[in-house]
């Protein structure tokens, strides 16, 4: 899309309340219209990220997830519902998206992300947006986000908690230190068993809101160049104390 292409005076009116924000304006809703960010699942993390990214005005929103719809979602992955039971998760998201904003192009990948396929992927969108469940497709998409320049703003949750960081290895911060990776952090998964998956260990549901709203959050940041994004910080969020914290982490 041409960098200059106005925003049509619905698009005006809808945006508003983001147009009359000076870090945001005219500039950087065009900017969150020509972005193309890529979402990795379409769960409990996805599920409020593509609502606050199709309202907030994100151009093209890619979807990836092979699971279909279940009765046991719907307690925490919200932007399905009773009458999408039975459908592709990235299908019932699709139309939630439309009914949020019409002006979103939505794609979508049916497919389980692997090593293999993972760099082919993100190397098609500007910033992934990572709520993915198992460790296998977190490294796999942190590696390939690294290698492909890609900023990749990474989330995870637990019963009652929750982390979230922002992940651009490719490029050093002020001091001219090269940024951390994603194995910097994580150096290598847990032994499989010794971390339950939700199914095994529940979690709640209004969690999964919090913490994926707050990585929407992260990649309108990066899209319209405002703010301080975690970069190198580790947000730590305790739902039953109320209570975040930050931890700092480094190149290896």
């Amino acid at each position: 899309m041409d960098a200059l292409t106005p925003l049509t005076p619905e698009e005006l009116e809808r945006y508003a309340r983001h147009i009359v924000l000076p870090e945001i304006g005219g500039a950087g809703q065009q900017k969150l219209k020509r972005a193309r960010v890529l979402v990795i699942g379409a769960g409990g993390l996805g599920a409020p990220v593509l609502q606050y990214l199709a309202a907030a005005g994100i151009g093209t929103l890619a979807i990836v997830d092979n699971d279909h719809v279940s009765l046991s979602n719907l307690q925490r992955q919200v932007v399905h519902d009773t009458q999408s039971i039975g459908m592709a998760k990235t299908e019932s998201a699709r139309a939630a998206i439309s009914r949020i904003n019409p002006n979103v192009i939505v794609i979508l990948h049916d497919l389980r992300v692997t090593a293999a396929n993972a760099a082919q992927l993100v190397s098609q969108y500007d910033i992934v947006a990572d709520g993915s469940d198992n460790f296998e497709t977190r490294y796999a998409i942190a590696d390939a986000c690294a290698a492909e320049g890609k900023p990749l703003v990474h989330a995870a949750v637990g019963r009652f908690d929750g982390s979230i960081t922002v992940l651009k290895p490719f490029e050093s911060d002020a001091e001219g230190r090269p940024n951390p990776s994603y194995r910097d952090l994580f150096p290598s998964p847990p032994p499989p068993g010794l971390v339950p998956s939700c199914a095994e260990a529940g979690i709640l549901g209004a969690l999964t809101g919090v913490v994926g709203t707050l990585q929407a959050m992260e990649v309108i940041k990066l899209v319209t160049g405002i703010g301080e994004p975690l970069v190198g910080r580790l947000l730590l969020y305790d739902a039953l104390a109320a209570r975040f914290d930050t931890m700092r982490y480094k190149r290896a």
